[in-house]
């Protein structure tokens, strides 16, 4: 079975029919259909009709369908996630997320929306940390819910927060990058990172896309369909990754078969980290379409 790639959540404005329209054609692994900031006042409601029509007429295929809401204490917050509920939303995605409070408030909403449609234990939650006490809460807020997927770093909002600039350089993220990832991975849940705005300066967006990626983060969070094939080849396991995940994976099966517990490649020892980093390598290569599963056979 395929596992799930979030290397790309490409945000779509719940006001934008031609972009809601077209959104699945240029190969997000995710979307997320912005009910918040994109959107004004005077149009939250008919936004969010644009997109439960969307969402229940438009066949997106695979495509892991988000939905970030209004908070909870607008007027549109509760009506937003019994609307998405109700249209067969994969994912509600709650910004400006602080404390795991915020998560189980949401999350009850959520199943009481669920058991109104027919929809029980199917919606998944996504937190959106953008400010310093999210920062510092990032783990409980992971752990807050079986029904959490993922967290992802909100700069603009963090950066207000602390009171600084956001700078090229990235250096006032770092900290709140580190901790965002480090949280994601001991709760067992995906970390996407924040958004780059500029779409006319690629150089600096893949330079940013190979930092976030050594950092550890599955996926970054993308504004236009031009950024989409840059992330996805910079999280595109390499050929030569990919025959050393195999050799390293064909060493373990030949241990099993001899029945040792010592597995050895060239004349080095296996152990688990690198026979963990061979798995993965694995388990993307065959979600790329790089590797079919009968190879792993």
């Amino acid at each position: 079975m395929k596992k799930r790639l979030r290397r790309t959540m490409m945000f779509v404005p719940g006001n934008a029919p031609s972009m809601i329209r077209d959104a699945h054609i240029y190969g997000a692994d995710s979307l997320m259909f912005d009910l918040e900031d994109s959107v004004s006042l005077g149009e939250k409601d008919a936004a969010r009709v644009l997109v439960y029509n969307a969402l229940k007429s438009i066949d997106y295929g695979q495509i892991e369908k988000v939905a970030r809401i209004n908070p909870l204490s607008t007027p549109y917050g509760a009506k937003d996630i019994e609307a998405m509920v109700k249209a067969g939303i994969d994912v509600i995605r709650l910004a400006k997320t602080e404390t795991a409070e915020d998560i189980l408030e949401v999350e009850a909403l959520v199943a009481e929306a669920e058991k109104a449609c027919g929809r029980e234990n199917q919606v998944l939650l996504m937190a959106a940390i953008e400010s310093a006490l999210g920062v510092i809460n990032a783990f409980s807020i992971s752990t807050a819910s079986k029904r959490m997927m993922g967290i992802a770093l909100g700069a603009e909002d963090y950066c207000a927060n602390l009171q600084v600039s956001r700078s090229e350089e990235g250096d006032e993220l770092l900290f709140a990058r580190q901790r965002i990832v480090v949280a994601a991975k001991a709760a067992g849940i995906a970390a996407l990172d924040t958004v780059f705005s500029n779409i006319n300066d690629m150089e600096s967006f893949e330079k940013e896309v190979r930092f976030i990626k050594k950092l550890g983060f599955d996926g970054k969070s993308v504004v236009n369909p031009r950024q989409i094939d840059p992330v996805h080849a910079i999280y595109a396991p390499t050929q030569r990754e990919i025959e050393n995940a195999l050799r390293v994976k064909a060493a373990i099966l030949e241990a099993e078969e001899r029945g040792s517990g010592v597995i050895s490649l060239d004349g080095r020892m296996v152990d688990r980290p690198v026979a963990l980093r061979a798995e993965r390598v694995l388990e993307v290569a065959v979600a790329c379409n790089m590797l079919k599963e009968e190879e792993l056979q």
